[in-house]
């Protein structure tokens, strides 16, 4: 094996690293909560399933889309 071959090999194992690295953030970024992080109340399962990623109950999160400061 020359030098070549060894630099192809590490070069992958970096890229292979990298995309796992990628696919577990993704992942954890995905990931719904059970509760809602503002009023703590159970979010669903129907919710977190539709919805992956959701952090707030459907009440929650329509006021924080509506919600306008005076």
């Amino acid at each position: 094996m020359d030098d070549i071959d060894r630099a192809q090999r590490i070069n992958e194992q970096l890229q292979a690293d990298a995309l796992f690295a990628h696919q577990r953030k993704t992942q954890a970024a995905t990931e719904s909560r059970t509760h809602c992080i503002d009023c703590e109340e159970p979010i669903p399962a129907a919710r977190r399933k539709a919805i992956p990623g959701c952090k707030r109950c459907r009440d929650c999160q329509e006021i924080y889309e509506h919600w306008r400061p005076l």
